[in-house]
C-alpha cells in the first residue's frame, strides 16, 4: 500500500503576521512620526494638523493605515527611499480590510484607504504592473505635498515616537478613535501637560467631548494617569484654578519607551559585534 506522500498546505499568514514582519524590516521598535501630523508649530494661524481631518470624518482605519505607513516605510534601512512596493493583497491584510470580506472587496477596500491618504496629501501611490502591486511613497507629515523628510532622530522636539508594540501587542485594536487620537496626542506632549478639553476644537481640530472620551478610554486601560491639581489663577474669583495634568503610562510611558530604545540598542549592538567576529 503506498502512502500518500503529498506535502500538507501550508496556513496562509495573518494579518498580524503581514503587519509584524513588514515593522520587522524597519529595524526599530518605533516609528518617528513629525509633531506636525498632530499639531502645527506656535505662531501658526492654523494649529490642527492633518489628524484633525481622520478625527472630523471618523476615518479609524485611514488613521491606522497612515500610522502603520510610518512604522513601515520612514527608516533608511531599506535601498528604496521613502517608499513600499507591494501587492494590493499584501496591502488588503496590513490595513485588516481582509478580516470579513472577499479577496476582491478587502483589495478594493484597501485602494480606497490609499485613496483617501493620497487625498490628503499625506502618500503617493503608483501601481505597477498587471500583478496590482501598488508603490506607496511618504510625503511630509503636514499635508503641505512636500517630499518626505524622516524627523531628525537628534531633535526629539519635532517628533514622537509610535512604539511598534501599538501593533504586535494589538494595543489598536483596543483603542477606538478618539482614543487612538488623544493618544497622538499625549505622545505629542510632554508628559505631566495640561490640556484643558475646551481649548480642543482650537488647538487639534475636534471636539472637547471626543478628547475627553479619548482620555477616559485610555484612563481606563491604565496607559494614562491623570492627576488633579490646583493653580493660582488671578482672574478667577476664588484666585484658584482647578487642572488636571496628564501623562502616559504602561507600555507608552516614557519610561518604558526608553526601556524599550535601550533594549533594542543593546540587542543591535551585540549583533554587530557577533557580525564582526565571525
Amino acid at each position: 500500500m503506498e502512502h500518500d506522500q503529498s506535502t500538507p498546505e501550508a496556513e496562509a499568514a495573518t494579518e498580524d503576521e503581514t503587519r509584524a514582519a513588514l515593522l520587522e524590516r524597519s529595524n526599530r521598535p518605533f516609528a518617528p512620526i513629525g509633531k506636525v501630523f498632530v499639531q502645527a508649530p506656535p505662531g501658526q494661524a492654523k494649529r490642527p494638523g492633518p489628524l484633525s481631518e481622520f478625527v472630523r470624518k471618523g476615518d479609524l482605519r485611514g488613521l491606522r493605515a497612515q500610522l502603520l505607513l510610518y512604522g513601515i516605510i520612514s527608516s533608511d534601512a531599506r535601498d528604496d527611499g521613502w517608499s513600499t512596493t507591494l501587492p494590493i493583497q499584501v496591502w488588503a491584510r496590513a490595513f485588516d480590510t481582509t478580516l470579513t470580506a472577499t479577496p476582491q472587496s478587502a483589495a478594493n477596500a484597501a485602494s480606497k484607504i490609499l485613496a483617501r491618504l493620497e487625498e490628503r496629501r499625506l502618500i503617493t501611490r503608483e501601481r505597477k504592473g498587471r500583478e496590482r502591486k501598488v508603490r506607496v511613497t511618504l510625503l511630509r507629515e503636514d499635508g503641505s505635498e512636500k517630499p518626505y523628510q524622516r524627523p531628525s532622530l537628534n531633535n526629539e522636539d519635532r517628533f514622537f515616537r509610535l512604539p511598534h508594540i501599538f501593533w504586535t501587542e494589538r494595543w489598536y485594536d483596543q483603542l477606538d478613535l478618539p482614543a487612538t487620537a488623544m493618544l497622538l496626542v499625549a505622545l505629542h506632549e510632554k508628559p505631566g501637560f495640561q490640556l484643558p478639553t475646551e481649548k480642543v476644537p482650537q488647538w487639534y481640530g475636534w471636539s472637547a467631548d471626543t478628547a475627553e472620551r479619548g482620555f477616559k478610554r485610555l484612563e481606563d486601560l491604565h496607559l494614562l494617569t491623570v492627576a488633579p491639581r490646583v493653580k493660582k489663577a488671578p482672574l478667577s474669583p476664588t484666585g484658584l484654578a482647578k487642572v488636571n495634568e496628564y501623562t502616559l503610562t504602561g507600555p507608552f510611558g516614557r519610561e518604558e519607551v526608553k526601556a524599550l530604545l535601550n533594549r533594542h540598542d543593546r540587542v543591535r549592538a551585540s549583533k554587530e559585534q557577533k557580525d564582526v567576529t565571525q
